[in-house]
């Protein structure tokens, strides 16, 4: 776990590095950034923005969107069983990464009152299962900070990290 927020803490100076760096000249009025930079700047997002560093993925989540990303916080991470992070990090299972990854991320942006119960295709090419009866619940994860607007889309964090099924995490 120690080399992981490590990791993590690298990352964000990267990031925080290159979000000034890649500055476009748009014109159109931005919320806040892009997805990338906003969970740059969000403590309990640090272990999502150090995976989606190590899986290649920041300059596809700063691209224009619309994305919708749930993404896990903090504790998601630290309650996958021990050693799975490590072991998705490792280059040789960096397809599983890109795709438990991609699993959290929508082609579109949907605010929590626009989510709707039933199943949507995530990213990843797989569908996940959306229940509304008490909050947002994607799979087994509850949303528990919604709607964090970007101009490229919308972060929900989530308190788990969700698999696809074409990932198992007994095999890596």
């Amino acid at each position: 776990m120690k080399k992981l927020l490590a990791l993590a803490a690298s990352a964000l100076l990267v990031l925080t590095a290159c979000s000034n760096a890649s500055e476009t000249t748009d014109t159109a009025p931005k919320k806040s950034g892009d997805i990338v930079t906003l969970a740059t700047s969000t403590d309990d997002l640090s272990v999502f923005v150090a995976v989606l560093t190590s899986a290649g993925l920041v300059s596809t989540l700063k691209e224009v969107g619309p994305f919708t990303v749930f993404a896990p916080n903090n504790a998601a991470f630290a309650s996958l069983p021990d050693g799975v992070i490590e072991k998705l990090l490792l280059p040789k299972n960096l397809d599983s990464l890109v795709k438990v990854l991609t699993y959290h991320v929508l082609d579109k942006k949907a605010l929590s009152a626009e989510v709707k119960a039933g199943s949507t295709k995530t990213v990843e090419g797989s569908r996940v299962s959306i229940t509304t009866t008490d909050g947002v619940v994607i799979n087994d994860a509850t949303v528990v900070t919604a709607d964090l607007e970007t101009g490229n889309g919308v972060i929900h964090v989530i308190d788990r990290v969700i698999i696809p099924p074409s990932v198992d995490l007994s095999a890596l």
